[in-house]
């Protein structure tokens, strides 16, 4: 009789829709490879499971009966194998006793029953190489899902402006959203179309106090939209009011008077 390969064990012992209708007729059958699936499955629980060191709980007595009729297992594996202690590795092979009327299997020479028993073993611990390595690669591959999501700061808009053209730039359009990246590292991100931008003149972006009696610069705008950093400290609350400026490169630093668009920040 064929038995199913190792990897074909292993995947089936993961809950992988690896096995064929005929591979689980197999099983139903064959003592040695549903003896396999069972120890693999144990492999399997402990991988999947979160326990780092320990012992897994115990289930109820009567969880591996009812698994054992759903499956229709055979008597060979009627035990728990989460009860069964794993025979040593080096634990000598002792000769059956002669029975009054042996059958085929018995009738096997010693010799070549130990060599099967080795090669048995042999093809188990490769199988728990398979299955382990399999396991190892979810559990990886999982945890680095998990390490990105937790690093990777969930941003949101906090707020948002319609920004309105001034009477001498009347072509003009723009927008203004505060984003938040959950860690208190707030930015502002404008865009801006339609102005018509004087020759030598630049683009700069101001946050204005809603009384208009300070202002705060965050940059020039050198594209059609920009990000720029909201220094810690500043109130949003207060300072409501985006505004985008035509300034000349005089070496002034104070608002030229000459605004595109400016809009107040809507926190709703």
């Amino acid at each position: 009789m064929s038995h199913l390969d190792d990897e074909k064990i292993a995947l089936i012992a993961m809950g992988e829709p690896a096995g064929t209708d005929a591979d689980m007729q197999h099983l139903v059958e064959c003592e040695s490879c549903a003896a396999e699936v069972a120890d693999m499955s144990r492999v399997a629980l402990v991988a999947r499971s979160s326990v780092v060191e320990g012992d897994l709980e115990a289930p109820p007595a009567d969880v591996w009966s009812r698994i054992h009729g759903e499956l229709g297992l055979t008597a060979a594996v009627a035990a728990d194998p989460a009860s069964v202690v794993p025979e040593p590795e080096s634990e000598s092979i002792s000769e059956p006793e002669p029975a009054s009327e042996p059958d085929a299997a018995d009738a096997e020479p010693p010799r070549h029953r130990a060599r099967t028993r080795t090669r048995s073993r042999r093809r188990s611990s490769a199988s728990v190489w398979i299955l382990a390595a399999s396991m190892a690669l979810v559990v990886a591959i999982g945890a680095g899902v998990w390490v990105a999501r937790s690093l990777t700061p969930s941003s949101a808009v906090i707020a948002s402006a319609e920004l309105a053209a001034f009477p001498d730039h009347p072509d003009a359009v723009g927008q203004a959203e505060i984003d938040d990246d959950g860690d208190g590292r707030r930015t502002l991100t404008v865009t801006l179309e339609g102005d018509d931008r004087p020759d030598g003149d630049y683009r700069e972006v101001w946050l204005i106090r809603d009384d208009g009696q300070a202002l705060i610069s965050l940059g020039v705008l050198e594209d059609s939209s920009g990000t720029f950093l909201v220094p810690d400290g500043v109130d949003l609350d207060e300072y409501r009011l985006v505004d985008i400026s035509f300034e000349p490169v005089d070496g002034d630093p104070a608002h030229s008077g000459d605004s595109i668009v400016r809009g107040e920040l809507d926190f709703a």
